[in-house]
């Protein structure tokens, strides 16, 4: 059984992580969070959940805004081949989440560690992080320091890269 936000609560709790979550109607796209979220501090964010030519998954985190240029990130990233979202199936087995609810919480679901955590350099310059708590009817507000944590412990050190922006492009040329 995938961990329910509660299993994500009290595993932040033993971390020493500070959290706050805020309940709302369910959310499906960034543009619908925008609607929903009220005056939650902190930057707001997308999670894509994608696959190399060979398989390999990786979680891309960025701010919600950020421009990410999907037919050049596996060169950015060291991936085999172009980037193609990984399925719901995929998603439900690797992460535990449904669709609509990808967050970098769900790599408490990945205990084999097979899934890549690539968190956007832009993003990380901000001090507070938000994202959904395994579901998409709340969103969980974290540090970015208490996020770097929460994924090493889960045996899922992140690569911090800029993945977003004029940098990101220009690394992505071949």
């Amino acid at each position: 059984m995938p961990a329910s936000p509660d299993d994500l609560f009290a595993y932040l709790d033993s971390l020493g992580i500070a959290h706050k979550t805020v309940s709302h109607p369910p959310v499906f796209t960034v543009e619908e969070g925008r609607d929903l979220r009220g005056t939650i501090a902190g930057g707001h964010t997308k999670n894509l959940f994608l696959r190399d030519k060979k398989g390999v998954p990786f979680l891309v985190v960025a701010l919600e805004d950020a421009a990410i240029e999907l037919k050049a990130l596996h060169r950015l990233l060291g991936a085999s081949g172009r980037f193609s979202f990984g399925s719901a199936a995929l998603m439900r087995e690797l992460i535990g989440v449904e669709p609509g609810s990808v967050t970098p919480f769900a790599a408490i679901n990945d205990t084999a560690g097979r899934v890549t955590v690539v968190l956007d350099a832009a993003m990380m310059g901000l001090a507070m992080l938000n994202f959904h708590p395994l579901v998409n009817t709340g969103t969980t507000t974290i540090s970015r320091e208490g996020l770097v944590k929460f994924l090493q412990t889960t045996g899922h050190p992140p690569r911090i890269e800029a993945v977003s922006g004029p940098a990101a492009q220009a690394a992505a040329e071949p």
